[in-house]
């Protein structure tokens, strides 16, 4: 196994608590509206969910772009209430913003902005996101060499096209890189299958649920770089191996 040429990390519920930051950007998006567009409130939250609902059945083209998708429901949600066509376009576009600024508005885990910081100076970083978040807006980019993004990839992880573009991107092969991400399926199993070494975030202590684990696991994201040291120093450590051995150091 080669060593350690590029490390990938998700984003959302790797580096920060995304259903939080979702919640307060919602509810920034709605007193918006409710200010600026006082009649889109007729249909309730229970109006917009349905518009939600409707969105992702028929329009599939877009579920892997949270960002279309969200403008698609906002100019719907608008034009249900009796805007035309060009007062929902730009009322979405303007409620989009809004909801985008707070969707930004992260609260790293804690370790995250000291580990990611020291580990810029020893690998390249991308960043792999289903989500829409954006690594300058949030105040990460500096860290990082490049994001790759569903909706810029055209699939969501565990899709394998993320994970092959940042490979070409960065020019190294898969046994070179190390993936980092909470998800087992979309992060871990999907990184396995494009041949990468993986590190489950797993912050909430949560039994494995896939039949192959990942190389390394962390518990609180100051473990990384230890646990990158582990397998740059005996490439077929495993997660059971590094948590031992990580406990007893």
């Amino acid at each position: 196994m080669s060593a350690i040429s590029l490390l990938t990390l998700d984003l959302d519920n790797t580096l920060w608590d995304v259903e939080s930051i979702i919640v307060k950007a919602d509810e920034d998006m709605h007193v918006w509206l409710g200010q600026h567009y006082p009649a889109s409130q007729a249909l309730g939250v229970s109006g917009f969910q349905a518009i939600r609902q409707q969105v992702i059945a028929e329009r599939r083209d877009i579920a892997h772009d949270f960002s279309a998708m969200r403008l698609t429901m906002l100019e719907q949600l608008l034009l249900a209430t009796g805007y035309d066509q060009e007062q929902a376009r730009a009322g979405a576009a303007s409620a989009f913003d809004v909801f985008y600024t707070g969707r930004n508005r992260v609260v790293l885990f804690d370790g995250v902005a000291d580990t990611l910081s020291a580990l810029s100076q020893r690998f390249p970083l991308f960043a792999l996101s289903n989500g829409n978040a954006d690594i300058h807006r949030a105040g990460i980019g500096a860290w990082f060499k490049g994001h790759f993004s569903a909706a810029k990839v055209g699939h969501a992880k565990p899709h394998p096209r993320m994970f092959e573009q940042a490979l070409a991107e960065a020019g190294v092969s898969a046994q070179q890189a190390v993936h980092v991400g909470d998800h087992p399926a979309e992060d871990i199993a999907a990184a396995q299958a494009v041949g990468l070494r993986s590190v489950w975030v797993n912050f909430s202590q949560q039994e494995w649920p896939l039949s192959r684990r990942p190389d390394a696991e962390i518990r609180h994201f100051s473990e990384l770089p230890a646990a990158l040291d582990l397998l740059i120093a005996d490439p077929e450590t495993s997660a059971s191996c590094y948590l031992k051995r990580l406990l007893h150091r």
